[in-house]
């Protein structure tokens, strides 16, 4: 068995590849892919908390198989005490199946549980039963969800094969439904060679409409225009999304919930917005990886923003352009948004809390501290006139 784990990208997940290899020294087993969990937990003072789990430090894979008659094909992942990860796979006459995954995590680590109520090792089985012809590559590099049980199981850009024949992986491919939407890149607008010049501003970009299901229902709504201001080795460049070629995924939870956008350029730009004093949502996290027109990978990610404020059971909307500033490097013009994170009905938006709001809350003060000035100015007026007539009466007398 040969199994290692690259780095990740921050932010992001644990990002593994494992070979298992029979008693021959051949491959029997490849797979490659990605994956976080999102945890959410009782403290000891009744309230709630939600861990995201995505790099633990060192990753074994001990009890991970080839399989025989009696049993298939397993790989086996621990990730720190108490905490691990198993996928199952089966064969039938013309197909290979992954079975099942099965998460454990340990609520007693208190560095990744502090103050949880509960103490122990949890464990979370998903059944999956995906089917992929034998001798099929199978990829799914969009991101796939799985929920249950207060946990959020996040995969993306996998490859697996199981049964490979001959210890060769094969180069035939079986996509996942959600890959099989073809795209195109995005219009690469401008490069400037200073970090210091700004961009030259570019048109509008079109606003998309994006949403998440959760089964049969939508859970999650946005429509906005995106212009992406990217800086990387002293080059700066401005990129608008088309969402005519751009696909959406997520997943939705009672306080977290997770818009991802990609395209053939773009691997994930990721919005995460989370519940606050359990009655407000906001725009807490954006993760973005995408190749740059010169080939290369720009990634950043910031997990401590604070933007699009509004009530749970509202939308929020914007019509006039805002900034999110995730980093110097990298920032996200909006046009033209309106997001609902939380609480969607029948898959519609609802009353929408604007942005001018906001504005207008930052005049009242001004606009009632300029009447008081303007009151006082009168009194004042008023009182130096009379003074004067004062004392115009006292000389007549």
């Amino acid at each position: 068995m040969v199994c290692f784990r690259l780095f990740p990208v921050p932010g992001s997940g644990l990002v593994l590849v494992c070979l298992v290899l029979d008693s021959g020294k051949a491959t029997c087993l490849y797979a490659k892919w990605q994956m976080n969990f999102t945890v959410r937990y009782e403290t000891t003072n009744k309230t709630y908390k939600t861990v995201t789990i995505s790099d633990r430090g060192t990753v074994t894979y001990n009890g991970s198989i080839c399989g025989d008659d009696q049993n298939g094909p397993k790989i086996a992942v621990q990730f720190g005490p108490g905490f691990s990860w198993i996928a199952n796979f089966s064969k039938a006459a013309s197909t290979y199946s992954i079975d099942s995954i099965s998460f454990s995590y340990n609520t007693g680590d208190n560095t990744t549980f502090p103050d949880a109520e509960d103490k122990g090792i949890i464990t979370v089985d998903e059944l999956l039963a995906i089917k992929i012809p034998l001798n099929d590559l199978f990829r799914c590099n969009s991101l796939s969800t799985l929920e249950k049980n207060d946990v959020v199981q996040n995969y993306w850009d996998v490859l697996v094969q199981a049964f490979v024949q001959n210890g060769t992986v094969s180069t035939n491919e079986f996509l996942c439904d959600e890959d099989k939407t073809s795209t195109v890149a995005p219009t690469i607008h401008t490069t400037v060679p200073s970090p210091t010049t700004t961009p030259t501003p570019k048109e509008k970009p079109e606003a998309g409409t994006y949403s998440v299901n959760n089964g049969n229902e939508t859970c999650l709504l946005a429509t906005m225009g995106l212009q992406l201001n990217i800086t990387q080795d002293k080059v700066a460049s401005v990129i608008n999304i088309n969402p005519n070629t751009t696909h959406s995924t997520g997943s939705c939870r009672s306080h977290t919930a997770l818009l991802r956008l990609n395209s053939s350029t773009i691997k994930y730009l990721d919005f995460v917005f989370a519940v606050k004093n359990e009655n407000r949502f906001y725009l807490k996290e954006v993760n973005v990886s995408m190749y740059l027109v010169n080939g290369s990978v720009f990634s950043i990610a910031n997990n401590n923003l604070s933007y699009w404020d509004a009530p749970l059971g509202s939308s929020y909307m914007c019509n006039k352009e805002q900034t999110v500033s995730v980093s110097g490097a990298f920032q996200i013009n909006t046009f033209d948004l309106r997001v609902q994170p939380f609480n969607v009905t029948q898959g519609k938006y609802s009353t929408a809390q604007d942005c001018s709001a906001d504005d207008d809350n930052f005049l009242v003060p001004i606009a009632v501290g300029a009447a008081l000035a303007g009151v006082l100015i009168l009194v004042l007026l008023a009182y130096f006139i009379g003074l004067k007539r004062h004392h115009a009466g006292y000389e007549q007398f």
